[in-house]
């Protein structure tokens, strides 16, 4: 079973757009910064860390779906679950679950994303090209 992990969003005034609402991008701007919340909170060191230390760059997007449920406006605060659906050799999948508390107790499912990341390091012939490596077993541990 892999670690589910929260990141709390705040939505400001500015996140919408004239009807009220969140801007659309802003919730894959909201998912990638829980992506690396993610990581974080499962132990793994910063990616700035990683390339100084081991050459790993990060885990750069390769694909992205969001299904939206419900709109979200300003002053509401979401929460952001995510977590590893399927850990491939060089790729992962994550889904991120998109929430606002409902009064009642329950939740209200705003929206859904799947993002699929590579694990990447340079290009030993070429350092400005990235190349997908290996899903370093330690991380996979981590965050399991």
């Amino acid at each position: 079973m892999t670690r589910t992990t929260t990141h709390i969003v705040e939505v400001a005034f500015g996140d919408c757009d004239p009807a009220g609402i969140v801007f659309f991008p802003n919730f894959s701007r909201w998912m990638d910064t829980a992506s690396l919340s993610f990581f974080m909170q499962c132990g793994v060191p910063p990616w700035r860390e990683l390339v100084k230390t081991r050459g790993i760059v990060g885990t750069p997007l390769l694909e992205i779906n969001t299904k939206f449920f419900k709109a979200a406006t300003y002053g509401e605060t979401l929460t952001i679950t995510t977590h590893v659906e399927e850990w491939r050799a060089k790729v992962i999948v994550q889904i991120h679950r998109i929430t606002r508390a409902r009064v009642d107790g329950g939740e209200d499912l705003i929206c859904e994303g799947r993002e699929v990341r590579a694990f990447v390091n340079r290009d030993a012939a070429d350092p400005d090209r990235l190349r997908a490596m290996p899903v370093p077993e330690d991380i996979r541990l981590l965050c399991s």
